[in-house]
């Protein structure tokens, strides 16, 4: 979660200052990022995967 936070102000702030292609980066990766955290998210709800 800290590393998605971190991600989208980077891409904030480099969107800012017209860092187009950094931002693009950023915001890429951190939606990747997103979704896994989603994926995770619906498996442990479906209870495919379990904590212990």
């Amino acid at each position: 979660m800290e590393l998605i936070l971190i991600l989208l102000a980077v891409a904030g702030i480099a969107a800012l200052l017209g860092f187009g292609r950094v931002s693009g980066i950023a915001l890429s990766a951190a939606k990747i990022l997103i979704f896994l955290g989603l994926l995770a998210l619906l498996l442990l709800a479906l209870g495919i995967i379990a904590l212990a």
